[in-house]
């Protein structure tokens, strides 16, 4: 979170504090009513953009405006933070290291009005130390000086961060500092080419892909994201007590069941923000929200609304097996074979067809699509033919599911195979079909 609302944030971070010290959450989402088809149908979230997935598949479950690049404030952190857990995961950088600190970092420490933790020069602070105070108290600071130590400077770090987003196929963000502040605040720091006033920005689809990657390639972040309170300095002569600005925590004013993350986010320009996520029934699912109306009325306008969209995502969507492993496909059960015994050959799919079904929407209108592969030529395959030979890939949806995957690699398929063998058949056979096949068009 970058920006803080000054004297009304820091009371209420006490209270936050005293909450988590009683365990005393104030409002909880227990409702496990069913929705109806009407309310599916009718269900928004009210922020300018809105997206949510489901963790091991990357199924959309809902998409507000999803693809629209806007301000993310805070939510940067999951980015920069990426390339700090790779580099200690790549041997260049140790969570023991330390950290020296910048004039410039020292300075944003303690720039009022901004979430922080004070750094001073002379005292020595860990890699891991300002890893969790990034995550924990959404530290600006803190993050510069991780990117100052990886990359030589702020700048040359968010060349890094480009390259990364890139590579997992966001082609659309506009990043311009590590932390997601303001340009304001940089001063003379500011990424070249960028201007005073320029802020990050990313669409809520792309938030919600790179917090998958971080959730696949480090879910110890969890341990991180998850924590409440936690002492930053403890020993030198200011330590601080951390709060975690994730109130939907345990404990906190809008605690709900399963939520261990992951990221706040404020500014003028974006809003309040956050990307969510948290597990019910063993489903994981990602939920984004980007500058939610009614904030300044209500500083927990961005959990409620979160808690609307998780209860959404796990409610309205279910895992619905179309066919199962083995079974004939409709209008194809069998195909030609060339030069065989029999001229065709049984098939069927290996694996069980499984479709994310919205509540609202028939299972049993699913369709599917063959995707022959090199051994399927001129529509037969060319005998012999061994059994369980693969010799395409099935994949079903449901036309009135427009919302797909994150990754085209995880819609839901399965090998198409043989289900028995075909012996290729002898010359005088296909001699004799050849003959009759030249008369019978000639007839």
């Amino acid at each position: 979170m970058p920006k803080m609302n000054k004297l009304g944030y820091s009371l209420i971070a006490a209270c936050m504090m005293l909450f988590v010290a009683i365990g005393l959450p104030i409002v909880s989402y227990a409702d496990d009513t069913a929705m109806t088809t009407e309310e599916i149908q009718d269900f928004s979230v009210d922020a300018k953009a809105a997206f949510s997935l489901d963790f091991d598949t990357g199924k959309i479950l809902y998409d507000q405006d999803g693809d629209t690049a806007m301000g993310i404030a805070s939510i940067t952190k999951i980015i920069s933070l990426y390339l700090v857990a790779e580099q200690v995961e790549q041997g260049n950088l140790a969570w023991d290291d330390t950290v020296a600190i910048s004039q410039y970092a020292a300075d944003l420490s303690v720039t009022p009005d901004l979430s922080n933790v004070p750094l001073h020069q002379d005292v020595t602070y860990t890699v891991k130390d300002l890893y969790d105070a990034s995550y924990i108290q959404s530290a600006n600071a803190a993050i510069v000086a991780l990117a100052e130590k990886i990359a030589g400077s702020e700048s040359d770090f968010v060349d890094l961060m480009k390259e990364k987003v890139s590579s997992w196929g966001i082609d659309d963000a506009k990043l311009v500092n590590a932390s997601g502040l303001n340009n304001a605040y940089l001063g003379d720091n500011i990424y070249p080419g960028s201007t005073s006033t320029d802020e990050n920005e990313l669409s809520a689809k792309d938030v919600a892909i790179v917090a998958r990657h971080l959730l696949q390639d480090f879910p110890d972040v969890l341990e991180i994201t998850s924590t409440t309170t936690q002492t930053f300095g403890e020993g030198s002569y200011s330590p601080v007590e951390m709060v975690n600005w994730n109130w939907m925590l345990p404990g906190f004013t809008n605690a709900k069941d399963g939520v261990d993350g992951l990221k706040t986010g404020t500014t003028d320009l974006a809003g309040a923000c956050f990307v969510g996520t948290a597990v019910k029934d063993g489903q994981r699912i990602i939920t984004v929200v980007l500058n939610v109306n009614g904030h300044a009325e209500n500083p927990s306008v961005r959990f409620i609304e979160t808690g609307k969209l998780m209860d959404y995502s796990f409610d309205a969507w279910e895992q619905v097996e179309v066919l199962p492993a083995n079974a004939e496909l409709s209008d194809t059960k069998t195909v030609a074979v060339k030069d065989g015994k029999e001229l065709t050959v049984p098939v069927a799919i290996k694996d069980s067809l499984t479709l994310w079904v919205r509540k609202d929407m028939d299972a049993t209108a699913y369709t599917t699509t063959i995707d022959y592969n090199d051994q399927f030529v001129d529509s037969a395959l060319q005998a012999p033919v061994n059994q369980d030979t693969e010799i395409g890939t099935v994949t079903a949806s449901i036309p009135a599911d427009t919302l797909g995957y994150v990754d085209d690699s995880s819609t839901t398929s399965s090998s198409l195979v043989t289900t028995a063998a075909v012996e290729k058949a002898n010359i005088f056979v296909r001699t004799w079909r050849g003959v009759t096949s030249f008369f019978s068009q000639l007839f």
